[in-house]
């Protein structure tokens, strides 16, 4: 295999584990090496991931700025399915992958590469999302997966194998890191280490986007979001970008200490783990886009998209998001928002997210039909009394079916 490998596409962070990762495919397998680095909106200066690359010869650096294409195409068409994993998670980490894989991919065709590699290990989730993504994308694309394949068996091995290849080892690297980090503008995730424990309560440090609840203004933020097709198009009457908009809202969240979820997952991979999540401007947006649809969404669609909800998420966060059960779910939730326009005003307090007012040029909300005044006719009480007998009909059958059968 390694003698059909001349050049890989490498998803680099420019952090140790991924230099480590790049030197050790120079030496493993003899071949050329591309590095890829994505601005995702994790907040890092991406220009030293540069400097390594250079310091460790490569020659074809890629660091793109995918920010608005990240929420734009990824992270609005999920949340127009109001998608949360088992009932909480709001996915920040899962709509990330299929992005990265999807420019691996492409970047492997434009500079005639033979495989792509990541840096995840063999225990998560993100080596399925990544591959998954790889082959939907190219079937015949080689995938390596490091974590899978060298014979490091524990930290002290990197560090002894980054020492030898004059790989910059850090201080505060040469130890165990207290928990590991994923982010980017959708949110921030801590896994492992001191959060192992699901019993205790996460040590305050570990919280980044995010001031704590208790510490947030005594004053409550109000805020409108405006809507068009259901995806969030201007802040306080503010047309903005997508990726500037989500932006806004994080600062609010952080402000405010909202978004702050801990969970115990079950990954696609078989196992539980415990993880602190941290989704600011995500989780105002989840709000205040089920409100819009409370009043813009026919009762059969908005439920008919919580039902398959569920099913999307877990696609989601599973990996398969270029699979065509995907697809044909966004399809009907895309159709779904059509109308879905307006604004909705909300309360941010102390980490809580309270809707108080919601309004659109496509609304079905009646007055007319649900005042408790004189409703002129719109509605007529009496038709009920068929509409109840006509439902209780197979209730009536089975309790006398139960009433004969005591007898």
């Amino acid at each position: 295999m390694a003698r059909d490998i001349k050049k890989v596409v490498l998803a680099y962070s420019g952090g140790l584990d991924t230099s480590i990762i790049l030197k050790w495919l120079q030496i493993t397998y003899q071949c050329e090496v591309v590095t890829f680095t994505a601005d995702l909106g994790q907040g890092e200066e991406l220009e030293p991931a540069r400097r390594k690359a250079e310091q460790l010869g490569i020659r074809e650096i890629y660091i793109e700025d995918l920010r608005e294409e990240f929420v734009r195409d990824f992270v609005f068409p999920m949340f127009r399915m109001n998608a949360l994993y088992e009932g909480v998670y709001l996915l920040g980490t899962s709509i990330a992958r299929p992005l990265i894989a999807k420019r691996l991919v492409e970047i492997a065709h434009e500079t005639g590469a033979d495989a792509i590699a990541h840096g995840a290990t063999g225990k998560g989730n993100d080596q399925v999302r990544f591959e998954l993504t790889a082959y939907a994308l190219d079937p015949d694309i080689k995938v390596i997966a490091p974590w899978r394949e060298w014979e490091f068996k524990s930290r002290t091995d990197l560090i002894d194998f980054a020492e030898k290849n004059q790989i910059l080892v850090s201080k505060d690297k040469r130890g165990e890191a207290p928990f590991s980090v994923d982010a980017n503008l959708l949110h921030s995730s801590s896994e492992g280490k001191v959060l192992e424990d699901p019993a205790k309560e996460p040590p305050p440090y570990v919280f980044m986007r995010t001031v704590s609840p208790e510490e947030a203004p005594d004053r409550a933020t109000t805020i409108e979001i405006g809507f068009e097709k259901g995806d969030p198009v201007s802040l306080d009457g503010k047309r903005l970008s997508p990726a500037a908009l989500l932006t806004a809202l994080n600062a609010l969240g952080r402000d405010n200490g909202i978004g702050r979820v801990d969970l115990v997952e079950n990954r696609f991979v078989g196992m539980k783990s415990r993880g602190i999540y941290e989704t600011p401007g995500g989780t105002i947006l989840h709000h205040a886009h089920r409100a819009i649809e409370s009043i813009t969404l026919d009762r059969g669609a908005a439920h008919l998209k919580d039902e398959l909800m569920p099913r999307y998420a877990e696609l989601v966060y599973n990996g398969f998001w270029f699979a065509p059960e995907r697809e044909m779910i966004q399809a009907m939730a895309d159709r779904s928002q059509e109308r879905v326009d307006g604004t909705v005003r909300l309360k941010l307090y102390k980490g809580n997210v309270t809707v108080i007012g919601r309004e659109s040029p496509d609304s079905l909300y009646s007055d007319a039909l649900v005042t408790f005044e004189d409703d002129r006719g719109a509605y007529d009480q009496r038709d009920a009394a068929g509409f109840i007998r006509l439902n209780a009909l197979r209730l009536r059958t089975l309790a006398m079916r139960e009433r004969l059968a005591r007898k």
